[in-house]
C-alpha cells in the first residue's frame, strides 16, 4: 500500500554553482552572479555557464565509455547528477528504481549540429534519431544506474522538473514503487536556443552586474537569461530518518492562454497550483516562497500577483535563484528545490539582491513554483518535518 509521506532523501546537481552540497551552499552565500559572456554567440549575450572544471567532468563521462561517446550533453549532465544523488542517498541498489528525468528542449546542441550536417549533405548521421530522442534523458540514466523500474521521460516546458516530482509522487502514494528519481536537464546555450528567445523578445540585453533582474518588479525591460544543468531528487515512500526534506504538498493547473507563451496578469494558474499544494496547511504557515520568476516583467510580475492573491498581507519571505544562474528550462525547478531543502537545512533565507526580503523566523514550510510556456504550473510544498 502507498503512504501520505513521502522523503526527499538527497537531491544531486551538476550546474553553474557547482556539483556538490558544500560547493552548492558556498555559492548561494555570494551576492554575485554566475551568469557570464557567451563570446562563442556575441559579447551582449550572457548565459549561465558550467565551470571549466563540471564541462571537463561531462566530458570525461563521455570518453569513458563508447556508447555515451554520442549522447547530448544534457544526457551527460543527468547522468552526473543522478550518480550524485544516488551516492547521497545510499542506493547501492538501484534495480527497482523508477527514473522520471525530462526536459524542455532536449537535444539542443546534437539537433543543431545533426540539422546543419543535414542541409550541407542531405544526409542525417546514422545516430542522428536515437541521439535526440526526448527519452535519451531518462533511458540513458536508467541504464547508467542499472535500474529495471519504470522509466518516464517528458517535456512540459519550465515546469517538466516539477512535473516528474507529480509523477514520482503518484506512483509512491499509489504503492507501485518505494523510490523513485526525478529532476530534469538542460542545454539550451546553444545560438538556435537563443535566437528563439531574441525573437520572442525575452533574452536580456543587460551587460552590467546583473544580466539577469529576476524578482524585479520595477523593472521595464525583460531580462530572462538561459543557464545550463541537470538536477535530481531521491524520492521514498514514508517517513525517514535520513530526509533532507519532506514533500507536504502538491499543486497543479493549466490556465487558457491567447498564445503560446501567455499567462494571465494575475498568475491564475499558479494561484491554483498553490492552493492545491497547500491543502488545509494554512498561508500563514509559510515561511518562503522559492519563485519561478524567469525575469521578463510580465512573468515576473504575474507570479507576485499570484502571491498576493493567496497570502494577502501576510506575504512569505519571495526568493530566486535565476538571476544568479540562469533559466535552465526544464530542470529551473528541481534547482529551485534544491535551493529550498538548502534553506530548510541551513535555517538561512537566500534573498535576491532585487527584493527585500528578511528572515525574521525559522524556515520550516518552502512553496517552491514553476510554470511554463502553454499555462501550466506546478508548486510543491516541502517542510522540515513530515506533518
Amino acid at each position: 500500500m502507498g503512504t501520505d509521506v513521502i522523503s526527499v532523501v538527497a537531491i544531486g546537481s551538476f550546474s553553474p554553482l557547482g556539483d556538490n552540497p558544500s560547493d552548492v551552499w558556498a555559492q548561494y552565500q555570494s551576492g554575485k552572479t554566475l551568469l557570464t559572456e557567451l563570446t562563442a554567440i556575441d559579447s551582449k549575450t550572457f548565459g549561465g555557464v558550467l565551470p571549466a572544471m563540471l564541462s571537463e567532468k561531462a566530458e570525461r563521462l563521455r570518453r569513458s565509455n563508447p556508447h555515451y561517446k554520442n549522447l547530448d550533453k544534457s544526457v551527460l549532465y543527468a547522468i552526473l547528477a543522478s550518480r550524485a544523488a544516488l551516492s547521497q542517498a545510499g542506493w547501492d541498489n538501484a534495480v527497482n528504481v523508477g527514473v522520471n528525468i525530462g526536459s524542455s528542449r532536449g537535444a539542443t546542441d546534437l539537433f543543431e549540429q545533426y540539422h546543419s550536417q543535414y542541409l550541407e549533405t542531405g544526409k542525417a548521421a546514422v545516430q542522428a534519431s536515437p541521439g535526440t530522442t526526448l527519452g535519451n534523458i531518462a533511458s540513458w540514466v536508467a541504464q547508467d544506474i542499472k535500474s529495471s523500474g519504470p522509466e518516464i521521460s517528458h517535456s512540459i516546458t519550465c515546469s517538466t522538473a516539477l512535473h516528474a516530482v507529480l509523477n514520482g509522487v503518484a506512483w509512491l502514494k499509489s504503492g507501485m514503487a518505494e523510490r523513485f528519481l526525478v529532476g530534469g536537464s538542460e542545454a539550451p546555450l546553444t545560438g538556435f536556443t537563443i535566437a528563439q528567445m531574441r525573437a520572442m523578445k525575452i533574452y536580456s540585453y543587460v551587460t552590467n552586474e546583473f544580466p539577469c533582474r529576476a524578482l524585479d518588479l520595477e523593472k521595464e525591460l525583460n531580462t530572462m537569461v538561459l543557464g545550463e544543468g541537470a538536477a535530481v531528487a531521491c524520492l521514498e515512500s514514508g517517513y525517514k530518518e535520513n530526509a533532507l526534506a519532506y514533500i507536504r504538498g502538491i499543486g497543479y493547473a493549466t490556465e487558457v492562454i491567447s498564445h503560446g507563451a501567455s499567462l494571465s496578469a494575475n498568475g491564475d494558474c499558479l494561484q491554483t497550483s498553490m492552493r492545491m499544494a497547500l491543502g488545509a496547511i494554512s498561508a500563514t504557515d509559510i515561511d518562503a516562497v522559492v519563485m519561478h520568476a524567469p525575469g521578463t516583467v510580465k512573468g515576473d510580475l504575474a507570479e507576485y500577483n499570484a502571491v498576493k492573491a493567496i497570502f494577502g498581507n501576510n506575504i512569505p519571505l519571495l526568493t530566486t535563484n535565476k538571476w544568479k544562474i540562469g533559466h535552465t528550462f526544464g530542470a529551473s525547478g528541481m534547482l529551485s528545490l534544491e535551493m529550498a531543502v538548502y534553506m530548510l537545512e541551513h535555517n538561512t533565507f537566500i534573498p535576491s539582491p532585487f527584493y527585500e526580503a528578511v528572515q525574521n523566523r525559522e524556515l520550516k514550510n518552502i512553496l517552491i513554483n514553476a510554470v511554463g510556456f502553454g499555462g501550466n504550473a506546478v508548486s510543491i510544498l516541502i517542510s522540515k518535518t513530515p506533518q
